[in-house]
């Protein structure tokens, strides 16, 4: 096919490149070359929400790399712990669970009670274990990121960016390969429960591997996800879906993309580690609230109306 006015060059170029879908942040790199395949502001800062638990998921596997830890080692709930909101288990204070489990709750289930047993048993304490996050994050070259909880949940100063995600994916893909199955883990039964894995795109996307899906108003719904094909490997990170649904999709198109573009990073691919940093280190994070949750809060009164009125029939 022809288009008149573009050589067969140039268009070829052009159909690689996808369509801007919105105006939140995204990217998709090569992990191991460093090459970046697309992305969009990827600077920017935006709240992590569930991401967060890749980082703990980080210093589980240093705990365990390290003899703190095994798969086998029981870690406590903790009333701190029993009184995270949910996601989460639900164990009662003094309830225990093997590293193995609580990390395919972490990661599946997105258990925000289970990330702070964790964190307590890899560091003693919830801000010892914080205090480990940030240094590690700095360590990794995540140099917007900050934490101040192992899950996630919202707090206006917990924040990342697109690039500083792709940073702690490529981390957790090179440093620990041998744990790279707890990402994929589809589903996982505790007692007599069974719970699918948030991140859908392990049943829809060819390919796809892991690794964490992320959720709260403010945030909108984001992703980090990976996916092998032909030997090759890439991420993708999605931040500030505006739902689950939408966000999946542009996450598997950046990823058909990333696969497409490969034998075209030598002549444009640009490498995250030497782009310097393309946004204002004063800016804030944006709150989605009131676009992300807005209709469902109206939702959610309407049906407490109706019930009123029925009651009152």
């Amino acid at each position: 096919m022809y288009v008149r006015g573009l050589g067969m060059g140039l268009l070829a170029l052009l159909l690689l490149l996808p369509m801007r879908a919105s105006a939140t942040p995204a990217l998709v790199f090569d992990p191991h070359k460093g090459t970046i395949l697309y992305q969009e502001d990827m600077d920017a800062l935006w709240h992590p929400a569930s991401l967060t638990k890749l980082m703990t998921a980080y210093l589980t596997f240093e705990a365990l790399r390290d003899g703190k830890l095994t798969l086998k080692s029981k870690i406590v709930t903790s009333k701190k712990a029993n009184a995270q909101a949910p996601t989460k288990i639900g164990l009662p204070v003094g309830a225990t669970m093997s590293v193995d489990l609580a990390l395919r709750a972490l990661l599946v289930k997105s258990a925000n009670d289970v990330a702070v047993m964790l964190a307590e048993g890899v560091a003693g304490s919830l801000p010892k274990f914080v205090k480990r996050m940030n240094a590690t994050a700095k360590r990794l070259g995540m140099r917007r990121s900050r934490f101040v909880n192992p899950n996630g949940l919202p707090d206006d100063r917990q924040i990342t960016t697109a690039r500083d995600m792709g940073y702690l994916a490529r981390a957790l893909i090179i440093d620990f390969p041998e744990y790279a199955h707890f990402f994929a883990v589809q589903s996982i039964k505790i007692g007599k429960r069974r719970m699918k894995n948030y991140n859908g795109l392990l049943r829809s996307y060819e390919g796809a591997d892991g690794m964490k899906t992320g959720f709260v108003c403010a945030s909108g719904y984001n992703i980090v996800v990976s996916a092998t094909r032909g030997g090759r490997k890439i991420v993708a990170v999605v931040l500030g879906g505006r739902t689950g649904g939408a966000r999946n999709v542009r996450a598997a198109k950046l990823l058909d993309h990333g696969f497409r573009r490969f034998s075209w990073r030598a002549l444009f691919g640009k490498n995250i580690d030497k782009l310097t940093i393309q946004a204002s280190l004063t800016e804030g994070a944006p709150n989605l609230r009131s676009k992300v949750c807005g209709g469902r809060r109206k939702a959610r009164k309407k049906r407490k109306r109706k019930r009123s009125v029925k009651k009152k029939q």
